[in-house]
């Protein structure tokens, strides 16, 4: 601790206006003298099968002795995480100081600095949304949009967790941007910081019962994991809330304390002073749809419906998660596993079990390990259910038996169920901008139309009527918002992180440098005879945080020093398998000596319908490694040129020279200047 903080704390204590309720360590206040030691499970609320006797858990005493972060200092002394921002806020500083850094997070920002300024540090704050299912207003959108103009970069980027995020806002004008998302239905309220953060669902706005259900569902969690104590109003609109009125099962399950789970007479009855030791990730889908990422997160929630189609409770995975730190091999990316089965009824009561079990036994000595996955690591898998049952109040059942995992897009035209149609639509890196955003704006606003964010940075239009789909897929396409069939492949599951220039964490280039990997894979994919419609997931992240969840794809690059990757090999296209860490210090313009190789052989050695990473997997590292230290070049293809588009070489070259001006390749353009001429001819014949 800094003396300059050391006497901040001296004058925050002294502050007439400031009331530090006294730390006392994690445990629920008065949970051990209010109930007995063992509890009986009312017969009227739950099933019979379910009944059981158990014990609510005794809390740690973290107040005596137990070293603590200086995060967790910031937010014993923050008053419910208000100072010292609310002071800093009113100062004529570009910045605020680190205290405020941190808490500022909780209220969804990060201060950032763009890394590519030399000299003075020219400071500015990102904003993260918080957008439960991704659901995303025509009111919203259109405000997001202005606010990307007006005090932005003028682009919005699209988060892997179903947000939007704004960068480039200065300091002097946050409240007011801050103020003008919360008016506009939106919020940001923990999309950062230790604490739940955005609850993630299939996007896709079908109206069947399970998908519906998945994404109420989602919304509830999110709603009983929000903070209570008003510290976002206060500093953002003046302590008015603007709030719907919640559902009164969600009310009864955050105010119930029947198992020791709450902080009694706190204005943060499931958070406490201390709120969780780290960031907590939660997702909800349904059986076969993995376009979540379920084994990702802390919490992964599917819906087990019965025969005919109806919901009847919840699948629970535990202990997922992405962010590792370089050459530390006790911090690891892990999947998550199963914990078992509860009733749909149950649900808000299950997550909120867990949820404390985390925050009373979490790390918060050392923020590198203080996410969940370490501590069910440590504990085991049996220990971590005992203790959660505890808190939930009865055993769990038996995990049911799911079907497999499939990655699911949702891009093109799909119909919703209602009679209306969405429109997925790929957007490189989740970035939008220019004449992409002007016509994205046009038609939202022209049609009224509400949105979708996806986990892999795309955008739904929902609720199209069948009379609209023409005209929109023309403006689209004239935009160069293509339908699926026209975009790469290897684009269409790709992700980055921001990385360079904003992200403090940032080691090397991701969202950046990855229109230039894309499309050296895809000409190392034809230098050795694989198809055009052959894909790899691939994804890169400029740190090993693993924000665009690396460690799942088939091909992972992680950012391991300046111009340099760790590749990571053996994800599954349906985001069930973690990769392993294949070679370190790659530097980026040798990309192709190891590419070249692995993508060789997997077209010569793979089995039937056998994926990039299931290969690698097969192969061994070992085998692998020996094929890239003895490579010296493909056997001449037999198929050089896509005779689907070019008839002859000379055609393809001089495709090929244009491509490079705008950084494609000679398919990309093509498909593109194909594409383009469909849309003007359609256009030309009008309605």
């Amino acid at each position: 601790m800094t003396s300059s903080f050391g006497a901040a704390n001296s004058a925050l204590t002294d502050h007439p206006k400031i009331q530090f309720p006294a730390f006392r360590g994690l445990r629920s206040s008065n949970s051990l003298s209010l109930f007995p030691r063992q509890h009986s499970v009312s017969v009227s609320s739950y099933r019979p099968s379910l009944i059981r006797a158990v014990a609510t858990p005794a809390k740690p005493d973290t107040a005596s002795g137990t070293k603590r972060s200086k995060v967790e200092i910031f937010k014993e002394q923050s008053n419910y995480i208000r100072y010292p921002l609310n002071e800093e806020m009113l100062t004529d500083a570009p910045n605020i100081n680190e205290a405020a850094t941190q808490m500022i997070k909780f209220h969804g920002s990060y201060q950032q600095y763009n890394r590519d300024d030399r000299g003075q540090r020219n400071y500015s704050f990102m904003l993260r949304t918080k957008n439960p299912c991704g659901k995303v207003s025509n009111e919203l959108y259109l405000t997001m949009d202005d606010l990307a103009d007006q005090f932005g970069i003028g682009t919005l980027r699209l988060t892997t967790r179903q947000t939007f995020q704004l960068h480039g806002v200065l300091k002097k004008d946050l409240k007011t941007v801050m103020s003008t998302i919360i008016k506009n239905m939106g919020s940001t309220l923990g999309a950062c910081g230790d604490l739940n953060r955005n609850v993630l669902a299939p996007a896709a706005p079908f109206t069947r019962k399970d998908y519906l259900f998945a994404q109420q569902t989602a919304e509830n969690i999110a709603a009983l994991l929000t903070p209570q104590s008003g510290f976002y109003y206060d500093v953002w609109v003046d302590g008015e809330r603007v709030m719907s009125a919640e559902p009164p099962e969600i009310v009864k399950a955050r105010n119930d304390n029947s198992h020791g789970t709450n902080f009694s007479d706190s204005p943060e009855p499931i958070y406490g002073t201390q709120f969780l030791p780290r960031k907590f990730k939660i997702a909800v889908t349904v059986p076969t749809d993995n376009s979540v990422d379920i084994l990702t997160n802390d919490i992964g929630v599917v819906i087990v419906s019965d025969n005919e189609g109806e919901p009847q409770g919840f699948n629970i995975y535990v202990g997922g998660g992405m962010g590792r730190t370089h050459r530390l091999e006790t911090t690891f990316a892990r999947l998550g596993e199963p914990l078992g089965y509860v009733p749909k009824e149950d649900i808000l009561y299950a997550v909120k079990a867990i949820v404390v079990t985390q925050r009373e036994n979490g790390r918060r000595d050392d923020r590198k390990y203080s996410r969940m996955k370490y501590l069910i690591s440590s504990w085991g898998i049996e220990k971590f259910r005992s203790v959660v049952e505890q808190y939930y109040g009865k055993k769990f059942e038996p995990f049911q038996g799911l079907p497999e995992w499939e990655f699911k897009s949702y891009l093109g035209w799909h119909e919703q169920g209602d009679g209306s149609l969405f429109c997925g639509l790929h957007v490189d890196n989740g970035r939008i901008g220019g004449k992409m955003k002007k016509t994205l704006r046009e038609i939202i606003e022209k049609y009224n139309l509400s949105v979708r964010l996806t986990l892999n940075q795309n955008i739904i239009l929902c609720d199209i009527r069948n009379a609209w789909k023409r005209s929109i897929t023309t403006a689209l396409a004239q935009a160069g918002l293509l339908q699926p069939r026209y975009v790469d492949p290897l684009n269409i599951t790709a992700m980055a992180c921001p990385a360079f220039p904003l992200c403090p964490l940032a080691i090397t280039e991701a969202e950046r440098g990855i229109p230039d990997i894309l499309k050296r894979a895809r000409d190392v994919f034809e230098k050795v005879g694989l198809k055009y419609n052959e894909s790899v997931v691939i994804r890169v992240t400029g740190c090993p945080n693993g924000c665009a969840r690396p460690y799942m794809a088939e091909l992972g690059l992680v950012g391991d020093g300046p111009n340099s990757y760790q590749i990571w090999l053996g994800g599954r296209p349906n985001q069930t398998s973690l990769a392993r860490s294949f070679m370190d210090k790659v530097k980026v313009q040798d990309l192709e000596k190891v590419l070249e190789p692995l993508f060789y052989h997997w077209k010569r050695r793979r089995q039937s319908k056998e994926s990039f990473g299931d290969f690698t997997t097969r192969m061994g590292f070992e085998k692998l490694k020996e094929l890239v230290d003895k490579w010296e070049g493909p056997e001449l293809a037999t198929s050089r040129y896509n005779l689907k588009l070019f008839a002859d070489k000379e055609t393809y070259e001089a495709m090929d020279e244009l491509a490079k001006l705008q950084n494609k390749n000679a398919h990309q353009l093509a498909m593109e200047v194909i594409s383009n001429f469909v849309a003007c001819q359609q256009n030309g014949k009008g309605e």
